[in-house]
């Protein structure tokens, strides 16, 4: 019998406008449209995905915003530039040597998802 393995995780983000967001995905973070329809995106970058999934911010279909994801890179100095240059982030939000052992950077997307790029110090 084999070992279980964890292969990937896809986390799927709240969206007030899924055809909005997956134009602000690509823009400001390269994630590219793999498949979509008017409530739902899987975008694609490299070996990584993020689904959007459309919610009527109501209070049977809240939107709520708020969630985290972290993204952990090998060197995060080429992502940063990178994003400094799209216009994601300003050149001084990229913090070495964190408390906590990391190189990080993070922004929000549209509907206030919190995204972190992650490099373990």
């Amino acid at each position: 019998m084999s070992t279980p393995t964890l292969l990937q995780i896809e986390p799927v983000l709240p969206s007030a406008d899924v055809q909005r967001d997956m134009a602000w995905y690509h823009k400001f973070t390269g994630f590219e449209v793999q498949s979509t329809d008017r409530k739902y995106a899987v975008l694609k970058r490299g070996n990584l995905f993020i689904h959007l999934q459309w919610h009527a911010d109501t209070p049977e279909d809240p939107l709520l915003g708020g969630s985290v994801i972290k993204i952990f890179v090998n060197d995060i100095k080429p992502y940063f530039d990178e994003f400094v240059t799209r216009g994601t982030v300003d050149k001084e939000k990229l913090h070495m040597h964190t408390p906590w052992g990391t190189h990080e950077f993070g922004f929000y997307d549209l509907n206030k998802n919190a995204i972190f790029i992650v490099q373990d110090a």
